[in-house]
């Protein structure tokens, strides 16, 4: 099993990277989240995940061994395939995914293109308590309140009224709320306007 490669970036693509280890050209599927994360350097090491298929061997490249817990997480429920997986990890960040399994937002996994409600309930209904599990891990992931998160429905909400997509605004809503625990519905919508 091969569980990293280290060597020299040759290609890098948002979709893909090419690693050459020892002579020897890897091709890693990669996704949005760690494409962000390598920088322009000539080595690197990237954690890996091998699917073995019958018309296919495919690595895949993370960037922490987190992100690549995460993707190995949703592979564990029926019906997500490792490209749905990939998608996932290029719409939302591995502590994003955690947060959202834990605190029972089933419409912001519902979010990613290609996951329909089925799909996210079950998301929700295999890897909570697995999520918890890997959260304690990760000082970074932090479950919402109830009233936090009502406070939060509520602005979007709110927002959407006001003509704004509910994927427009979510991350930004979420992350006020998130460094700004005591704000108020009408607080979190100022700021959201103010910085879209």
């Amino acid at each position: 099993m091969i569980t990293h490669l280290s060597g020299k970036l040759v290609e890098k693509s948002p979709t893909h990277v090419v690693i050459e280890c020892a002579g020897v050209g890897y091709h890693l599927d990669i996704s949005l989240n760690t494409f962000q994360q390598i920088k322009d350097e000539e080595q690197i090491r990237l954690f890996t995940h091998l699917q073995i298929r019958e018309d296919a061997h495919t690595l895949f490249g993370f960037t922490t061994a987190f992100e690549r817990s995460v993707f190995r997480l949703l592979l564990s429920v029926s019906g997500i395939g490792a490209n749905t997986a990939r998608t996932m990890l290029s719409s939302l960040a591995p502590e994003e995914i955690l947060e959202a399994i834990v605190n029972e937002q089933v419409q912001k996994i519902q979010s990613v293109k290609g996951i329909g409600q089925k799909t996210a309930q079950r998301v929700l209904l295999d890897l909570r308590d697995k999520a918890v599990l890997l959260m304690h891990d990760q000082p970074n992931v932090v479950m919402a309140s109830a009233s936090q998160m009502a406070q939060a429905e509520e602005a979007m909400a709110a927002l959407e009224v006001l003509g704004f997509s509910r994927k427009a605004v979510v991350k930004v809503v979420e992350r006020f709320a998130k460094e700004n625990p005591s704000a108020t519905v009408e607080e979190l919508i100022k700021n959201t306007l103010n910085a879209l």
